[in-house]
């Protein structure tokens, strides 16, 4: 069985506009969304009056909307973050119910929390779920969430950021791949982030802060730490590329800044390790094939 994949794409097409009012048509779809007929409007009123291939900026007038894409890329719901002070609040809908039961609810959350917890530094991250739904409570159940306060018609669930910091090390998600980093590199990567935009790292502070931390002298020899060299297979394509910091980064020979898209995304991997990875925009399927290089097993982990 696949692993349930997702990824948010903030880039809002007229494509994804109509993928949404066919979903808003559902009522099975939007039966617990409070305000679908008002969101379904709005889409059907931009699609009419604006001819851009891109909407995004229109999606993002009082909070920020992502797209949901599975493995294969293929659109099957969306995120909305809104953040109000320190809280942010996120709405959630898997569109077509052929996707229901394949526990893409859950990962679509955790990617919303990445978000809102590394990107838009919220403190607390709020669902507000209709008493009836079942399904959508039991997923940010799943997740870690916790039940603040209930009515008769109307529940809010929520995660705190030291509780979600918390969890992300203790108590991964099933399906997700452990990933291993040294004290040397974690401590010199986290030095490096404070000097950073959040909007431009998020996915590389959420790596560290998930990743087991490990003695250099303990890290076993085919990890994939900084200043390694490994033969990666991305998609059909071999490549040989080195894990760099960005001041020795330089793409035409392989040397890729962990700051960079694919750095980031085999850093703290093994030999053998396969996992799905969004990269400029689309899913891309990522293989560490072998470990040529680790400076810690070359004894030079304090380089």
């Amino acid at each position: 069985m696949t692993k349930p994949f997702i990824s948010l794409c903030p880039e809002i097409t007229r494509a994804d506009a109509f993928n949404l009012m066919d979903w808003l048509e559902d009522e099975h779809v939007t039966r617990y969304l409070s305000d679908s007929r008002h969101v379904s409007r709005f889409i059907e009123q931009v699609v009419g009056r604006v001819q851009l291939p891109i909407l995004t900026h229109l999606f993002n007038q009082g909070g920020r909307f992502f797209m949901a894409y599975d493995h294969a890329d293929v659109p099957v719901g969306f995120v909305r973050l809104v953040k109000t002070g320190r809280d942010c609040e996120m709405v959630l809908v898997i569109g077509n119910r052929e996707n229901w039961g394949r526990n893409l609810g859950a990962s679509a959350i955790r990617e919303g929390m990445k978000l809102a917890f590394f990107d838009m530094r919220a403190e607390k991250l709020i669902a507000k779920i209709h008493a009836d739904n079942a399904r959508s409570r039991k997923a940010f159940e799943r997740c870690g969430f916790l039940l603040e306060t209930q009515t008769p018609a109307l529940h809010s669930l929520s995660m705190t950021s030291e509780r979600y910091l918390r969890l992300l090390r203790e108590n991964p998600a099933e399906h997700v791949t452990h990933i291993h980093i040294t004290e040397i590199d974690k401590a010199r990567l986290r030095n490096m982030l404070a000097f950073e935009e959040p909007s431009g790292i998020f996915e590389l502070e959420h790596e560290i802060e998930r990743a087991i931390v490990v003695d250099p002298l303990a890290v076993a020899s085919d990890v994939v730490t900084m200043n390694s060299k490994a033969v990666v297979q991305l998609d059909d394509e071999a490549m040989e590329v080195a894990l760099v910091y960005p001041e020795d980064a330089d793409d035409s020979a392989g040397k890729l800044s962990v700051f960079s898209d694919m750095g980031t995304a085999i850093l703290g991997y093994k030999e053998g390790d396969t996992f799905a990875w969004r990269l400029r925009n689309r899913t891309r399927h990522i293989r560490i094939e072998k470990v040529l290089y680790q400076p810690e097993a070359a004894g030079d982990f304090h380089l």
